[in-house]
């Protein structure tokens, strides 16, 4: 009985997680928006950097797709909601097997920041150039995106680095 009620609450525990992750990830998405050729600017990456940095693949899949999906529709950009959630997935799920998975730490740092910085800019390059708004204009947002996946990973991976050495055990709340 009590092995069930320790996993009944740790599995709360990381729902919990997730749901707070994904609500962070919106609000950093919201929080600071400057205008770019087609869509904005944001500090979402900063909190996917943090999530897959820290809370493990799922809680960055999820969080990292929500969090912009839900800003892009609650803060006027619903045309881009599906492409936010696939990018922005993409590049917390990709980060953080990365760091799960390649057993050097600083290696694998440098290669979760590396993908990080290359998932966004050609992400929605592809996806909005192919779907929204042409190759022309989505050549145009190419520099701006780079700019933000680099920020978002330098800055969320710092936070990360910090939270985990504040609260350890933070690193056993996601998935």
């Amino acid at each position: 009985m009590s092995t069930n009620v320790k996993t009944n609450q740790g599995s709360a525990v990381k729902v919990a997680t997730l749901a707070i992750a994904s609500a962070l990830v919106c609000v950093f998405t919201l929080v600071v928006r400057i205008p770019l050729g087609t869509g904005y600017l944001n500090l979402c990456d900063v909190a996917i950097a943090f999530t897959a940095f820290t809370l493990g693949p799922v809680t960055a899949l999820v969080a990292g797709g929500l969090g912009p999906a839900i800003a892009d529709l609650s803060g006027g950009f619903a045309q881009w909601a599906v492409i936010s959630f696939i990018v922005h997935g993409l590049e917390g799920l990709v980060m953080a097997l990365i760091i799960r998975h390649v057993k050097r730490r600083g290696l694998a740092k440098l290669i979760a920041f590396l993908w990080c910085i290359l998932i966004v800019p050609i992400g929605y390059y592809v996806l909005s150039g192919a779907i929204l708004v042409g190759f022309e204009a989505a050549l145009a947002d190419l520099p701006g995106n780079f700019i933000q996946s680099t920020v978002g990973a330098v800055l969320g991976f710092a936070l990360s680095e910090a939270v985990k050495k504040a609260y350890p055990p933070v690193v056993n709340m996601g998935w």
